[in-house]
């Protein structure tokens, strides 16, 4: 944070188990999953909700019904109808951008307890009704005989019935998250076989990290209502028995004929929740919080996505380790948003390659990425992607490990929309 500025601390965080879309969350909207997580959250850290000054929550898939959804967050929780909301939307970075705005009016002083946080339900999309037929049924409301609703209607085509899914493909550029990815694997060389490694290390460190107990304090029980005969207790998507003889027998997802890029090597579609506490330094020790870290340090960044639209990590990280006064070298564990495995190989490639960090105006490259502190608890390949709580999930989870560990550093990055990055430098204190 600005030099100057109070330190703002992360006492704790919450996910709920992250879900394949269409599976144990299916009847659950991303409203009632962010209020099971702060609900819960706020109840297990014993905060007074007398306390909290501010939420800020984000969602990427728009609801049709609670657009405000910080607000609605925070009236459906139990948390007193003073606090005050406002929601953020910045693609997959979405939960670092309602971090780093908490963060942003704790450091200023204008609040001393920040909620923040994400929710997504990829089983509940929004479906559009085509233009023509949103101008008829609005005409229809006005009108006041049941001729004069029907007139509206007979204007229309057949074509003007069918409804309108959410659009996948970036609108400058009409390529889909997977189309990109896979165009950067072309042309950075990111060969299948490197794709596959990095989807089976993720697979394998998540299961180690659920077997050995690691998730413990991170991510809740969900009681799935509204029948309640079913319990989410873990993620759905691990594969701790995939290896790469299966991984590799998967057929291309996007380019059928020469690609690389295929359900096993990419993020799913993913439901579910997650959310931080954020305090001022000086608050967290009055009320006897354990300080789990402390963000010292972040970047927004962007490039042409019409470029390499998933590269963003690699021009918002140094910025970020800039504004630490650090260098990778410094960083003791890595956690990077696994959108795609070419993409997370793509960054990589960058921060190591000089040539791309000349391109910045950087003298040399930013450093070498050591394998063995990346995303050592897994990724969003096998944890699940819930677009807007990765960024909330990221944060705690890497913060757990720096503690399990006696480490001091680490750096998160993301990737999103448009040809965005995200990179935050977390600092843990003994």
């Amino acid at each position: 944070m600005a030099r100057g500025s109070r330190r703002v601390a992360i006492v704790g965080g919450l996910r709920t188990p992250f879900a394949k879309a269409n599976t144990v969350f299916n009847e659950l909207t991303a409203l009632e999953l962010g209020r099971i997580v702060v609900q819960e959250l706020v109840q297990r850290y014993e905060l007074d909700g007398e306390r909290v000054d501010e939420l800020v929550f984000g969602t990427v898939i728009p609801s049709l019904v609670a657009s405000s959804i910080a607000r609605e967050v925070v009236l459906l929780s139990g948390l007193p109808r003073k606090v005050q909301a406002h929601t953020v939307v910045r693609a997959c970075a979405t939960s670092i951008q309602a971090a780093v705005s908490g963060a942003q009016s704790i450091a200023a002083g204008h609040a001393d307890v920040v909620i923040a946080g994400g929710t997504e339900s990829m089983s509940d999309p929004p479906i559009f009704t085509s233009r023509p037929l949103a101008h008829a049924l609005v005409e229809a409301s006005k009108a006041k005989t049941l001729p004069q609703k029907l007139k509206p209607f007979q204007r229309l085509g057949g074509k003007d019935l069918l409804p309108v899914p959410p659009a996948i493909a970036e609108y400058t550029t009409g390529l889909s998250m997977g189309d990109s990815a896979e165009k950067m694997a072309k042309e950075n060389g990111i060969t299948r076989g490197e794709q596959d490694a990095l989807s089976l290390a993720s697979h394998h460190n998540a299961a180690r990290a659920w077997k050995s107990g690691l998730f413990k304090e991170e991510v809740m029980s969900v009681p799935v209502g509204p029948r309640y005969k079913v319990t989410a207790t873990i993620d759905n998507l691990v594969r701790e028995d995939t290896s790469l003889d299966a991984l590799a027998r998967l057929k291309p997802a996007f380019d059928r004929k020469y690609g690389t890029v295929t359900a096993g090597n990419a993020s799913p579609l993913t439901d579910g929740a997650a959310a931080i506490i954020l305090m001022s330094e000086e608050r967290a020790k009055a009320l006897g919080y354990e300080i789990l870290g402390f963000l010292k340090s972040f970047a927004f960044a962007a490039t042409d996505p019409a470029d390499q639209l998933l590269q963003g990590p690699a021009y918002a990280a140094p910025i970020a380790l800039d504004r630490a006064g650090m260098k990778l070298k410094d960083i003791e564990l890595i956690d990077m948003h696994e959108a795609f495995a070419a993409q997370v190989a793509s960054n990589i490639q960058a921060f190591e390659s000089k040539a791309f960090n000349q391109k910045l105006g950087r003298k040399e490259a930013l450093g070498e990425v050591d394998r063995s502190i990346l995303n050592v608890n897994g990724g969003s390949i096998s944890l699940g992607h819930p677009f807007a709580a990765t960024g909330a999930r990221l944060i705690h989870q890497s913060l757990r490990e720096l503690k399990r560990r006696g480490k001091a550093t680490s750096l998160i990055t993301v990737c999103a929309q448009g040809g965005q990055g995200a990179a935050v430098v977390l600092e843990r204190e003994e």
